[in-house]
């Protein structure tokens, strides 16, 4: 139970990859606290799970690199809410591991399309409607890999440092306003991702920690609903590490 259960009493949530890993449990997280959800994701097995495990929770199936798929469904779930109070942008997808000079030209870019693109794309389609209420929380998630570049990684740690900067440029456009915009860097913290990489690299990534462990989904989820709450209303423009002292600025 949370000890939060009215924190999020008439705020609504999009949550873009929710219904897996960190995603899903800030969606269940929110729920608990008295919000409503909506859940994006484009695997329809994980919605399908997500849906009965979540009744409450309204779920699309979508692919957040597709600019006119989100554009239409942050219609729809503004239609289906009745308002827009918070985005978690979390989807993502790791790309292949690779030295720059051998790694894929469409490999790279479907990493950009979705991991940065695709947050662009989200953000650019909620801010209208978290305006017409002036009122709304961003959260993007990004990665420790974007402010220290992963080797064998350099899609997915350029499509973090591009959601790091979006974030930082986003927010001081909405500073004015009563829209907050942050962004999280994570280490590597176990989640659905791992099986999309080489062991070695998992084992690279870990020694880097100093905390020696990987993160869990709920250390994470706690800092996306703080800052998804009203209670982060001085923050925006900002990135938050949680990287079990792995980053140093």
């Amino acid at each position: 139970m949370s000890i939060y259960p009215d924190r999020f009493n008439g705020r609504t949530a999009i949550i873009t990859g929710g219904a897996s890993g960190v995603g899903f449990d800030t969606a269940k997280r929110i729920v608990a606290e008295g919000g409503k959800v909506a859940i994006w994701d484009r695997d329809p097995a994980a919605l399908g799970r997500a849906r009965i495990s979540l009744e409450s929770a309204f779920a699309y199936e979508v692919d957040v690199s597709d600019c006119h798929q989100v554009e239409k469904l942050a219609q729809q779930s503004f239609d289906d809410l009745g308002r827009v109070d918070i985005l978690i942008a979390s989807a993502g997808i790791t790309g292949p591991n690779a030295p720059v000079a051998a790694y894929p030209v469409e490999e790279f870019a479907r990493v950009i399309n979705v991991n940065l693109l695709g947050v662009f794309y989200c953000c650019r389609s909620v801010v209208p409607l978290m305006l017409k209420n002036n009122y709304g929380r961003i959260v993007n998630v990004s990665s420790v890999a974007g402010k220290e570049g992963n080797p064998n990684a350099s899609a997915y740690s350029a499509s973090k440092a591009g959601v790091i900067a979006l974030t930082k440029s986003l927010g001081k456009e909405l500073a004015g306003t009563g829209v907050r915009v942050n962004a999280v860097t994570p280490a590597a913290f176990q989640s659905p991702l791992f099986s999309q990489m080489k062991q070695e690299f998992i084992d690279f990534m870990l020694s880097k920690i100093p905390m020696g462990r990987f993160g869990e989904v709920a250390e994470v989820t706690s800092l996306l609903c703080w800052l998804a709450s009203e209670e982060a209303s001085f923050s925006t423009s900002a990135t938050f590490d949680i990287s079990g002292g792995r980053a140093t600025y």
